[in-house]
């Protein structure tokens, strides 16, 4: 067999001993199917998971879920051999040494092997692209695993080949199962309410909870829960910048100010700047609303908004989450609009749907009729009925009767009893 560099992968002969090494997490992962706790709904909606054929698969799920230990799991229930391969560590090169070897395991020792690319998302689609032939004639069984949708970082080609197993967060119940196996499996006690509050904390990852376990009886002493408190730091948040949680939580921000409940929007801006994300972000969504959802209801609104963008990008955080606390507030509390929005997306529909529209004569640059165009200041109030708009242009802008929108369209009924065409 060629030789493989150990970093990129590995293939473990024997799971079923006792492990005595390496991290806590490690030498209590469990090796069959009555230890994986809190992902029952995965056999119900995948029955093929606990029979005998494996397809293809991408196990997509939040850190610490299982992914790999259910990966295992399914290899040790049919007895096939597993290659671990990191996404991260290794490219295009390193693959094509691992698809190497797994074909020797199959042809010299006519047993099935299974490539497992731990964080499939790394590759590049050339990288995805190398993995197609071989999938496609089932040269090998292949198990991808990702924390982000597939749907937009895996291949639609590799996609469409393989099933996917979306597994979710992990319970605290769920958690306290793993942490008290473990704790029989090492031959130590801890105290139920010290297990009920590390798995709370622990935000569904397991693997967090495990790790925190073991830095725990690692202390002298009694284990407690201000231990459990100091070791953890706080509860373990999910927030991705880029992906899914990123997208929900945003849009529960806009919604929430929409809906006029500023408790709810602060709320997620905590979450947001809890997670990292980048305030200027923020502060241009918030400028964005201002106009989309306030509106002429309130003009200050995009004021406030520009000014809250200007002060993020001058001052930056900490001190800029006092800024961005007052834009938010302020436009979550105040009247909304999006009459001006949907207007405009008229206009657009309307242009979009017939050829081109011509300009008036009087109102053109250059144009023998433009002396007939009549200069508003010159007339009592600033303003005098002509024609703007081609025949026929409907009227898109509809004032509501919110805010100072509601005197826009009070003084355009005046200008306008019969319409503007």
């Amino acid at each position: 067999m060629k030789d493989t560099d150990p970093d990129l992968f590995s293939s473990p002969t024997d799971s079923t001993g006792p492990k005595t090494n390496g991290p806590l997490a490690h030498r209590v992962r469990p090796t069959d199917f009555s230890g994986f706790y809190g992902q029952e709904a995965i056999f119900k909606k995948h029955p093929f998971l606990r029979g005998q054929e494996l397809p293809s698969l991408i196990l997509w799920g939040p850190p610490g879920s299982g992914k790999t230990t259910l990966a295992q799991i399914l290899c040790q229930h049919r007895g096939l051999e597993l290659f671990i391969f990191n996404a991260v560590l290794g490219g295009v090169a390193d693959l094509k040494k691992v698809i190497e070897r797994a074909k020797e395991v199959q042809q010299f020792y006519d047993k099935k092997a299974v490539i497992f690319v731990d964080e499939i998302h790394r590759f590049n689609k050339a990288q995805q692209d190398a993995l197609l032939p071989y999938v496609e004639k089932g040269e090998f069984i292949f198990i991808g695993a990702t924390t982000e949708n597939p749907k937009t970082s895996v291949n639609r080609a590799l996609l469409s080949r393989v099933h996917l197993v979306t597994l979710a967060k992990l319970s605290p119940e769920a958690l306290e199962n793993i942490l008290n196996e473990a704790m029989e499996k090492v031959g130590q006690k801890l105290e139920a309410e010290v297990i009920e509050i590390l798995a709370k904390l622990a935000d569904g990852d397991a693997r967090q909870a495990l790790n925190t376990l073991e830095a725990l009886l690692l202390r002298e002493g009694t284990v407690t829960i201000e231990n459990v408190k100091e070791s953890i730091g706080g509860a373990v948040r999910n927030y991705d910048k880029n992906q899914d949680r990123h997208y929900d939580v945003i849009s529960a921000f806009i919604k929430s100010m929409r809906g006029s409940d500023p408790d709810a929007a602060l709320l997620y801006l905590a979450i947001m700047l809890d997670g990292g994300e980048d305030p200027k972000f923020i502060a241009r969504r918030l400028v964005i609303f201002a106009s989309e959802d306030v509106g002429n209801a309130d003009p200050q609104a995009l004021t406030l908004a520009v000014s809250g963008l200007a002060a993020v990008e001058n001052i930056g955080l900490p001190e800029a989450r006092i800024n961005l606390a007052q834009v938010t507030t302020y436009l979550a509390s105040t009247v909304k609009s999006n009459a001006a929005y949907k207007a405009l997306d008229a206009a657009l529909e309307y242009v979009r749907e017939r050829p081109t529209l011509e300009v008036p004569t009087h109102l053109r640059n250059h144009h023998p009729d433009k002396s007939n165009y009549k200069y508003p200041h010159s007339c009592e109030g600033s303003f005098v009925a002509q024609q703007y708009s081609p025949t026929g242009t409907p009227q898109f802008y509809q004032p509501t009767e919110n805010g100072t929108e509601s005197r826009i369209g009070e003084r355009l009924k005046k200008l306008w009893p019969k319409g503007h065409k």
